[in-house]
């Protein structure tokens, strides 16, 4: 069983994984966490983003596991789990990456953003910071707003109750926050079972807090209440197993590399000169690209852009070496891009390399039209597994026109075709500033990207336009 919380980039990776096991005989099932009640409605519950929710639905969903559940019946207790559980987050600043000086996003002083993401994503809305009475009566309102139509009518309403530190904000604010909480239930007659306070589910220092409600049934309260040990998890006293221990130093199998036909081996020459600019075009532009992402997402583009492409080159120098094909090359390049970078954008540039690669094989050097099809190939299969649209402020909105000018210039050469794709995508890219998100991480604070260009979209199109370059000499 996979179970995550609902990003963009997390689906892609692990649906991905799914249909690899499921294609190798192993059973495998998802259950994607959707408590953030900030982030989409009612109606949307499907949209939602997975936060300290995760936690419960784990837990819950091992110890039906532990029990002997099936991986259907812990497919079904992980998904009641997931419908019962609601949460809401307030933050009073914001975190910062690794390696960076300044955070994602800032709240003015004495004010407090409400519907936070645990990325870094910023707040929904901003209001003055209230008391703690104040705010636990905002939170506990808005939660109990959102109880679960099959729960409306319980006789008897038992709530698991986590109170969530987000990295800056202590326990004891967080047992000040509690205690407020714990009287406005009590006055409502509602029963809190084993409730957790502390740092559960954290975003680096950031200053904030989460409140998660799960509406109790027999079933899952005996689950929650289950001992678990974990290395960021405790709960009650478990006695440990003294099995023999296995060791973990087996060796990873060594790959062995076909070569390619010399034709294509020179092509693959090619293609590593173009993975070393594009390594050194994402590490200059990194700061760009994570700026734009910040403004409604979690302003790890130009990260995760530069680490993948550092990546790629690294791996397909290692099959140029070898003797490979522009194929294999370009395949190693997608599969390390894809392991390194993370995210979403990972998995997109891993989708494009590796369907490139396949499109021109190990034995010829691709024409112009071969290029042409690799490249409407890449952009079939991550419209399809992406789900995006044009219009949809992705990625998507780049390569769609790129790969179809790429093909209507069919005729000329490469040098001259690219070229013309080229000035095609970075108009596409300019023209994204134009829209609002509809899909992916950014999309609950759309508002927010208006005006900015989208970053998958910006890199791509820079990304191209380095191609370009190249492919004429320059």
């Amino acid at each position: 069983l996979l179970s995550y919380g609902n990003y963009a980039g997390d689906v892609m990776n692990f649906n991905l994984a799914q249909s690899q096991l499921n294609a190798e005989g192993i059973p495998c099932k998802t259950v994607l966490v959707t408590d953030d009640i900030m982030s989409a409605s009612k109606e949307e519950f499907h949209k939602r983003r997975g936060i300290a929710g995760d936690l419960f639905v784990f837990k819950v969903a091992a110890a039906a596991a532990e029990a002997g559940y099936s991986l259907d019946e812990v497919y079904r207790v992980a998904v009641e789990a997931n419908e019962r559980t609601r949460t809401i987050g307030v933050a009073f600043s914001g975190c910062t990456l690794p390696g960076k000086t300044e955070p994602l996003f800032t709240v003015p002083k004495g004010r407090m953003a409400l519907g936070l993401g645990i990325h870094g994503e910023p707040g929904l809305s901003e209001s003055d910071i209230p008391t703690s009475k104040e705010l636990a009566l905002e939170l506990v309102t808005h939660l109990l707003d959102e109880t679960p139509d099959s729960c409306r009518n319980d006789s008897k309403t038992r709530l698991c109750v986590l109170v969530n530190g987000l990295g800056g904000v202590k326990y004891e604010e967080l047992y000040v926050l509690y205690n407020n909480i714990f009287a406005l239930l009590k006055e409502k007659n509602i029963e809190i079972v084993e409730p957790e306070i502390g740092e559960l589910v954290t975003s680096f220092e950031m200053a904030g807090a989460s409140l998660t409600f799960t509406w109790l049934n027999d079933e899952l309260e005996d689950f929650w209440k289950k001992p678990t040990y974990t290395p960021g998890y405790k709960k009650g006293t478990v006695s440990l197993a003294s099995g023999s221990s296995q060791s973990n130093s087996a060796q990873e199998e060594k790959k062995v590399i076909s070569k390619g036909s010399s034709e294509s081996h020179e092509c693959a020459k090619n293609v590593v000169k173009i993975l070393q600019l594009m390594e050194t075009n994402t590490a200059q532009r990194a700061d760009e690209y994570g700026q734009l992402d910040s403004y409604a997402g979690d302003g790890d583009h130009g990260i995760g852009m530069a680490r993948g492409a550092h990546a790629a080159a690294t791996a397909a120098k290692q099959y140029l070496d070898a003797g490979a094909g522009a194929g294999s090359t370009l395949e190693a390049a997608a599969d390390s891009w894809s392991d390194k970078a993370g995210g979403t954008s990972g998995i997109i540039w891993g989708i494009i390399l590796r369907e490139i690669g396949k499109e021109f094989g190990d034995s010829v050097k691709p024409s112009a039209q071969v290029v042409a099809s690799a490249i409407a190939r890449a952009s079939s299969e991550v419209t399809k597994f992406g789900k995006a649209q044009i219009g949809d402020k992705t990625l998507v909105d780049v390569l769609i026109p790129f790969s179809q000018k790429l093909v209507g210039e069919n005729g000329k050469s490469l040098p001259e075709a690219w070229r013309s794709a080229s000035n095609t995508a970075t108009n596409a890219a300019a023209e994204t500033a134009n829209l609002l998100p509809k899909i992916g991480r950014a999309r609950p604070h759309a508002e927010k990207s208006l005006g900015h260009q989208d970053p998958g979209a910006t890199s791509l199109a820079m990304i191209i336009s380095t191609i370009a370059d190249f492919l004429e000499g320059k």
